[in-house]
């Protein structure tokens, strides 16, 4: 099979009617604070206890198409002893990997940030395929305020989402391009398109000065939303503003848009997915690529404790449930209390 077979046939799987991918990438620091939340050591041991229940979940491919791992995860048995790439292969469910290293300050751009993780990048794909992993993940972050992000920051993040597309291409993997648009602050709904808007036409011209192919690609964005200070948009309004950027700076050619749930709650996010998915007819596949937004329910009905592995697996099971129904715009709130 050629490398954009590959994809072809990643791209495919991922992108099913009703399913979205679950992003189970979160690195060290950040699981030790979901863990804290629950009251939880993160270790070795409880890290892995914890992602092979959920993994293990009951029926879970009937609603999530791929999950994203995090490099420690990729390497790891479940409590069963089966290579975690493995039991998702069996669920009928794409493995994939988070591949950047991190974020920090843009050099020349006070409040800016840039992503790290180029170097060796191909080595470590060969590696993470050698594994299981068929699709990888790159983050970049994006303030906003009244002057961020600059357009350094906005030039500078670009390029690397499609460096880092195009090394994975080369070896057959389906890049999910990650720019995230970040809802911290005071900003108004339309601040956020702005930035959007400016964010995603330096991408897709990148990708398209870096030979990136679209159709064997992912985008992974924010939705258009106010800051989380400026108070909350309706669904609709959230579903108006976001298409109205991604038709003016989305190409047809991306065959899905995976969007991130970037600190809105569990139900928030669902919500807005589904009012996204009663506007018609899009050009992509409009789908979900959660972390938070899927797996809170169940790290809290976890909390650490072996006896509550069945109410972990049921509590994300109907959060990867209700929003493969909004993918289809058939979400209402009131199966929020159906069990």
């Amino acid at each position: 099979m050629s490398v954009q077979a590959q994809r072809q046939a990643t791209i495919a799987q991922l992108i099913q009617p009703g399913k979205g991918i679950l992003a189970a990438d979160e690195s060290h620091p950040t699981i030790a604070k979901r863990f804290q939340a629950i009251g939880v050591e993160s270790t070795e041991a409880t890290r892995r206890a914890y992602r092979s229940i959920i993994f293990s979940t009951p029926d879970l491919g009937a609603h999530i198409s791929g999950v994203i791992l995090f490099e420690e995860t990729l390497g790891q048995h479940s409590l069963d002893d089966e290579p975690m790439p493995k039991l998702l292969e069996r669920q009928g469910i794409v493995p994939g990997i988070k591949v950047d290293k991190g974020k920090g300050p843009l050099a020349n751009a006070p409040g800016d940030e840039i992503t790290y993780g180029l170097d060796g990048l191909a080595e470590r794909l060969a590696h993470y395929q050698s594994l299981g992993a068929r699709f990888a993940k790159w983050r970049d972050v994006y303030h906003v305020s009244d002057t961020l992000p600059s357009p350094q920051a906005i030039a500078a993040n670009a390029e690397m989402l499609a460096r880092y597309a195009a090394i994975c291409q080369e070896r057959g993997v389906v890049p999910i391009v990650e720019p995230e648009v970040l809802i911290d602050g005071g900003h108004n709904i339309e601040r956020a398109g702005e930035v959007s808007e400016a964010v995603l036409r330096a991408v897709f011209e990148a990708l398209y000065r870096h030979r990136v192919e679209l159709e064997t690609m992912l985008l992974k964005p924010s939705m258009v939303t106010p800051g989380k200070d400026a108070g909350r948009a309706s669904p609709p309004e959230v579903a108006e503003a976001t298409l109205r950027v991604f038709r003016r700076a989305v190409p047809a050619a991306v065959p899905g848009i995976v969007f991130l749930s970037g600190g809105q709650t569990p139900e928030e996010a669902t919500e807005n997915l589904d009012a996204l998915n009663r506007q018609g007819d899009q050009p992509w596949a409009l789908s979900f690529s959660y972390g938070r937004a899927l797996q809170e329910p169940a790290q809290h009905a976890w909390a650490g404790r072996p006896d509550n592995t069945a109410a972990a697996q049921q509590a994300l099971y109907k959060r990867a449930k209700l929003n493969g129904l909004a993918r289809a715009g058939r979400y209402s709130p009131e199966l929020e209390q159906v069990d």
